[in-house]
């Protein structure tokens, strides 16, 4: 008798955790895709799934089945799409080493997003943006910390939620990091950046661990460091929130800040592999995305400073 798919989808959830050492939205976002497969052929089989049922012809419906889902806004986007042909890759990945004759991973191309371009802030835009919070304000001046260090860092946002007020050293300005798939890294800070992420500590009073909390409404005495910790939600609302206010034409999210961090640092001369191990990125090829920007950069210096354009 054949082992029920959703058996085998708990296994391999259970390898990511143990085995993979992938984190805890990682593992979540994986439930969330296969879950969603294995419904599709439940409702569409008259028995329960099993591994047999990973055929082309269902891979191709089930496609079809996700280009016609509604996302958040409107239709499922491509690259969201693909998030769940990757996840599915994967998991034949995985039974192909538990020796299950299952469809070959590769047959499964994950489709390509018709917008490649690289959302990122130039200097003028970025220099706009981190001017907009209100430093006679705790919130303002806790902002401020946020976008020096995501601009100055290219933290990820869960990394920068997840960060506690005793990891910074302020006086070497470096820090460690434990990123995607539990990559470790160091973390360097800018001056700028140190000077505002200092000011933002020495005013508070509380005895709070997490770097960055939420303020306004009650404090008590029985509020946990987790009850306070600012949410990766709350930091993406706040940057929402200044992007707005500097009447940006980019819809900038703390994403774009690693971006442009990453393109500010190309510009400037950096080599691609030091930006790999600043970004934490496991493959050079995921950093290549970025040179696009410098190429677009030689062009203006070519056009500008050799003669045959004169």
């Amino acid at each position: 008798m054949e082992v029920n798919l959703s058996v085998l989808i708990e296994q391999f959830l259970e390898h990511l955790e143990i085995e993979r050492n992938c984190s805890r939205l990682t593992i979540r976002n994986y439930r969330h895709y296969l879950t969603v497969f294995y419904d599709y052929l439940k409702s569409n089989l008259t028995r329960p799934p099993v591994v047999a049922d990973i055929d082309g012809d269902w891979v191709r419906k089930f496609r079809v089945y996700l280009s016609h889902l509604d996302g958040t806004v409107g239709q499922l986007k491509i690259v969201t799409q693909g998030y769940y042909i990757i996840a599915l890759r994967s998991f034949l990945k995985w039974l192909i080493k538990k020796d299950y004759v299952v469809l070959a991973p590769e047959k499964l191309d994950v489709p390509k997003n018709k917008d490649h371009s690289l959302k990122f802030l130039n200097s003028e835009q970025m220099q706009l943006l981190l001017n907009q919070p209100l430093l006679s304000t705790k919130e303002g001046l806790r902002d401020k910390a946020i976008l020096e260090l995501l601009f100055s860092t290219g933290l990820r946002v869960s990394e920068l939620a997840g960060l506690d007020r005793d990891r910074i050293n302020l006086e070497t300005r470096e820090f460690g990091v434990v990123g995607k798939g539990g990559k470790s890294r160091v973390v360097f800070i800018s001056k700028q950046a140190a000077i505002y992420v200092g000011r933002y500590l020495r005013a508070r009073t509380d005895k709070f661990k997490p770097l960055f909390i939420r303020f306004g409404g009650k404090v008590s005495i029985t509020m946990t460091d987790k009850d306070v910790r600012l949410s990766v939600r709350s930091i993406q609302r706040l940057m929402k929130h200044y992007v707005r206010k500097a009447r940006l034409p980019v819809d900038a999210t703390p994403h774009t800040l690693r971006h442009s961090m990453a393109t500010d640092l190309l510009l400037a001369g950096a080599d691609l592999r030091s930006i790999q191990e600043l970004l934490g990125h496991k493959n050079i090829i995921t950093t290549q995305v970025y040179t696009h920007v410098t190429d677009a950069h030689l062009r203006e210096v070519h056009d500008k400073f050799h003669s045959g354009n004169k």
